[in-house]
């Protein structure tokens, strides 16, 4: 069918030479992936859900989780957006990797922050989140956030406002330089 994604075949269990002698990391503790996503509404409001599980349980976080062995990091968002908030998403651009190792008490944790649009399905929390409800940027900033999620939050409103302004065509002036308007009749000078 035209149009439609391939879905990957998630894999159970590891190649059988997974963890074997000729691999080098098979006795190193390594970062797990993760993925959240950044669902934005027609209005601008953000959609959190709030935890139903420790870490951070009753704090709210960006609908995200763990990927799963042989899923891509765009098919786990799309799947961890289903189960925690009811609704389908398109997965979008990779807005930014998170790698500090001290963002998730668990463990040592790289998140993949996806961009994703709403595309069918109504809100409501499932899986291991409580809740689930729209944000405003005031309500966001004022928000209880897990994890590293208030930094994320942050640059992406940071982001969101650069990206705005620079498609409406305003440009932000360096203090102390004038602008280049022409002046009446073509003056230049």
């Amino acid at each position: 069918m035209a149009g439609k994604r391939k879905k990957s075949a998630v894999r159970k269990k590891p190649p059988t030479d997974w963890g074997s002698r000729s691999d080098p990391y098979r006795d190193r503790p390594l970062p797990r992936v993760t993925v959240d996503a950044w669902i934005e509404d027609g209005r601008g409001r953000i959609l959190l859900v709030r935890r139903g599980r420790p870490p951070f349980e009753g704090r709210w976080s960006l609908p995200g989780g763990f990927c799963e062995w042989g899923e891509t990091t765009e098919d786990a968002c799309a799947r961890e957006s289903r189960e925690e908030t009811g609704l389908r998403v398109r997965i979008g651009l990779v807005l930014g990797v998170y790698s500090d190792p001290k963002r998730d008490p668990r463990g040592h944790t790289i998140s993949v922050l996806y961009e994703a649009k709403p595309i069918g399905g109504s809100v409501k929390g499932g899986d291991d989140a409580a809740e689930a409800r729209w944000f405003t940027t005031s309500e966001i900033l004022s928000a209880e956030l897990a994890f590293d999620h208030a930094e994320i939050v942050r640059e992406q409103l940071a982001r969101r406002r650069r990206v705005r302004s620079t498609s409406s065509g305003l440009r932000a002036r360096r203090p102390g330089v004038r602008s280049r308007r022409a002046r009446p009749g073509g003056a230049r000078g």
